[in-house]
């Protein structure tokens, strides 16, 4: 029986192309902060309009 694997390392040619070759794109960019910012300044306004209410 005849083995049909071929080992990329037993191969220089074969081994540089396996190297060479592009990795998939990972996402680099990072998740947006916006939501947590407009969110922060949401709940400060409510505190402040909560304190506000109460101490008048």
């Amino acid at each position: 029986m005849s083995e049909n694997y071929t080992d990329p390392s037993g191969n220089t040619e074969q081994f540089r192309a396996f190297v060479h070759t592009p990795e998939t794109a990972a996402p680099d960019a990072a998740p947006s902060r916006l939501p947590l910012i407009v969110g922060g300044v949401v709940v400060v306004l409510l505190v402040a309009v909560v304190a506000w209410l109460a101490l008048s």
